[in-house]
C-alpha cells in the first residue's frame, strides 16, 4: 500500500501508540483530582504542555488543549470577536481558509460583523500589501492559514504579524497552523492565536491545542467545570495530551531530516512534467512546503484518477477531506487554472513515505492518464 494522503491524517506512530496505551493503563485518572493518581497524571500533562510551549517559543499558561484544528479555530475566532467587539466590527480573513476558518467568517457576517475575505495570487500567497491597506481602527482580527491545506503554500506569518501589529497594535492575529505544526520550525512571538491538530503529525484523532499569547482575552464558548482556565471547560484528555505530546517530540527531533525526506519524494513526483503531457503544478513549485503536492492533469477528472489509483492500491485525494463529502474541490480556488477544474489531485506525504514509493505513483501516473484520456476522446 501506497498512502499518499498525509494531509487528511496520518498513521499514529508505533511510539506514540504506546504512549497512549501506557497512560490509559497508568494514568487514567482525572488530572483534576486531588489524590495522587491524579496529581501524577497533571503532571505528565503540564509536561506536554511544557514542551509544546518551548518549542513554539511559548509559555506553559499560553497552550490550552481541544479536541483538535476546527475546535480551535472556533474558539478562537468567536472567542475573539465575542470579547472584542465593542472595540471594532471588522475582521479579515483569506478566501482559501479551510472550512473550520470560512465558516466561522461567514456566520460572524450574518452577525453583523464587517468581513473582508482576501484574495491569492496563482501561488495561493496573499498580498501583505493589501492586507495591511484593510486594516483600520475598528478591525479587531485578522486570520490567515499558515500552510494551505490544498496546494502548500506557505504564507509569511511572521511578516503578517508585524504588519498588522504596525497598522494596529490592537488587532488580533490569529493563524492556522495545522498543516505547519511539526513541520516547519515555528515562533509564536508575532502571533497572538495559534490553531494546531495532532492527527496531522502521526498522534491520534481527537486532540490539538490553542495556543493563546497572555494578554489576549478569548470569551469562552463552552461552557462546564472551568478546567484550563474556563476557556475550554471538559475533563482532561490524559491519553490525547500524551500521545500529542510524543508525536511533537518524535517531529521536531527530526524536523530538518523528515523535510529534506519528503522534499526529495515530492521532487521525484514533479519529475513527471518532463514524461507526461498536460501537467500542472498547483502552488508555488518551488517554496511550496514539500509534504503537499496539488497536480492537475488536462482533460483527466481528478476523482476518476483517484480510483483508478486506488485499484493499484496508491490512495491520493481531490483535495481537503474536510470539503470533498461536500463537493467542494479546487474548483472553488482561484489558484487552480480554469481549464484544470476538476482534473486535479493531491498528493501528501509523511516520513513514512519513501523515494520507492514515488516512483511507483509515477509509474502508475505515466500508465493511467494516457489510457484516461483515449477514453474521454471516445
Amino acid at each position: 500500500m501506497i498512502y499518499f494522503d498525509n494531509s487528511a491524517t496520518t498513521k499514529v506512530y508505533d511510539e506514540v501508540l504506546e504512549e497512549i496505551v501506557d497512560a490509559m493503563k497508568n494514568n487514567f485518572a482525572n488530572s483534576s483530582s486531588l489524590h495522587r493518581l491524579g496529581y501524577e497524571t497533571e503532571q505528565r500533562v503540564i509536561k506536554a504542555k511544557k514542551y509544546i510551549a518551548n518549542i513554539i517559543n511559548g509559555k506553559e499558561d499560553e497552550i490550552y488543549f481541544t479536541s483538535g484544528g476546527t475546535e480551535s479555530n472556533n474558539i478562537a475566532i468567536f472567542g475573539v470577536c465575542d470579547a472584542y467587539k465593542k472595540y471594532g466590527n471588522k475582521i479579515i480573513t483569506t478566501k482559501i481558509e479551510h472550512p473550520s476558518v470560512l465558516k466561522c467568517f461567514n456566520e460572524l457576517e450574518k452577525r453583523g460583523f464587517e468581513v473582508c475575505y482576501l484574495d491569492v495570487d496563482t501561488k495561493g500567497y496573499i498580498n501583505i500589501e493589501e492586507l495591511t491597506n484593510q486594516v483600520n481602527d475598528n478591525t479587531i482580527l485578522v486570520s490567515v492559514m499558515y500552510v494551505n491545506n490544498e496546494i502548500g503554500t506557505i504564507q509569511n506569518i511572521d511578516e503578517i504579524g508585524k504588519k498588522i501589529k504596525e497598522k494596529n497594535k490592537n488587532t488580533i492575529f490569529h493563524t492556522d497552523a495545522v498543516q505547519a505544526f511539526g513541520k516547519l520550525k515555528i515562533n509564536v512571538k508575532n502571533i497572538d492565536l495559534m490553531s494546531v491538530s495532532g492527527h496531522k503529525i502521526h498522534a491520534q484523532k481527537g486532540i490539538g491545542f490553542l495556543y493563546v499569547k497572555n494578554g489576549i482575552r478569548l470569551n469562552n464558548i463552552i461552557f462546564g467545570a472551568g478546567q484550563q482556565k474556563g476557556l475550554r471547560s471538559g475533563t482532561i484528555n490524559n491519553e490525547g495530551i500524551i500521545g500529542l505530546y510524543k508525536a511533537s517530540e518524535i517531529a521536531y527531533k527530526n524536523l530538518d531530516e523528515n523535510f529534506n525526506k519528503v522534499y526529495n519524494i515530492r521532487k521525484e513526483i514533479i519529475s513527471l512534467k518532463d514524461k507526461i503531457e498536460n501537467m500542472s503544478i498547483n502552488g508555488d513549485e518551488e517554496k511550496g512546503i514539500p509534504y503537499i503536492l496539488s497536480l492537475s492533469f488536462k482533460d483527466v477528472k481528478g476523482e476518476v484518477l483517484l480510483h483508478a489509483l486506488e485499484d493499484k492500491n496508491i490512495f491520493v485525494s481531490t483535495g481537503s477531506a474536510c470539503g470533498s463529502k461536500g463537493k467542494k474541490d479546487l474548483s472553488t480556488i482561484h489558484y487552480v487554472n480554469e481549464e484544470n477544474v476538476g482534473s486535479t489531485i493531491r498528493v501528501s506525504f509523511s516520513s513514512d513515505n519513501t523515494i520507492e514509493q514515488a516512483k511507483e505513483f509515477n509509474k502508475a501516473i505515466l500508465e493511467i492518464v494516457p489510457m484516461l484520456r483515449i477514453y474521454k476522446k471516445r
